[in-house]
């Protein structure tokens, strides 16, 4: 499968995904002044119930995939935003598959953050390379931040596919209501009686 051909599948995907956040986005805000949208948005929840952590961690290794795609096999070198994006989305495959395995429900309060964190970067990414100029200058002039490695449908590239990625997976995290994210249990520990 060609470069082009990949590009093109995941740029497809980011679209669908963006417009799905987007229109989450929309109903939260009306669910705040109206019941139907309320009751729109529950219905949605309820549908992604004991999902978020299985959810989450399958965008977070497409995510992870598709990275290691581009520099591996595309040969893609990444910029210095890409490695900080790497930096949040890697460790969110490993940490909330080892959750998905134990059902460790509590780890959401560890990976929000982490990919909120990392949807920062790729949006502050994507803006300067829309806009070369607002670039405060820290990246390297051999491999710039500013230059788009990918450039699907007019606007779609590797930042933009990275912000879909950590907006699906805070999304669904905190759209799976069965499991709250709950304070971590107190440790106890006991002592035997000489």
């Amino acid at each position: 499968m060609s470069v082009n051909t990949v590009s093109t599948f995941l740029a497809t995907g980011t679209i669908l995904l963006g417009a799905g956040l987007i229109t989450l986005l929309l109903v939260w805000v009306a669910s705040l002044v109206s019941d139907r949208a309320r009751r729109v948005l529950d219905a949605v929840a309820n549908s992604f119930e004991g999902l978020g952590l299985r959810l989450a961690w399958v965008m977070a290794v497409v995510a992870t995939l598709g990275s290691l795609y581009y520099s591996q096999i595309a040969h893609f070198i990444p910029c210095e935003y890409c490695w900080y994006q790497r930096i949040a989305m890697y460790p969110l495959a490993v940490i909330l598959g080892i959750a998905v395995v134990r059902r460790d429900e509590g780890v959401r309060r560890y990976v929000l953050p982490l990919a909120v964190v990392g949807g920062a970067i790729s949006t502050y990414h994507y803006v300067i390379q829309r806009f070369p100029d607002l670039a405060a200058g820290s990246c390297s002039t051999t491999v710039p931040c500013t230059t788009a490695l990918v450039w699907k449908f007019e606007f779609v590239s590797i930042p933009l596919m990275a912000l879909a990625s950590f907006g699906v997976i805070v999304a669904v995290l905190l759209l799976d209501r069965s499991s709250p994210i709950s304070p971590m249990p107190a440790m106890t520990t006991t002592q035997e009686e000489p």
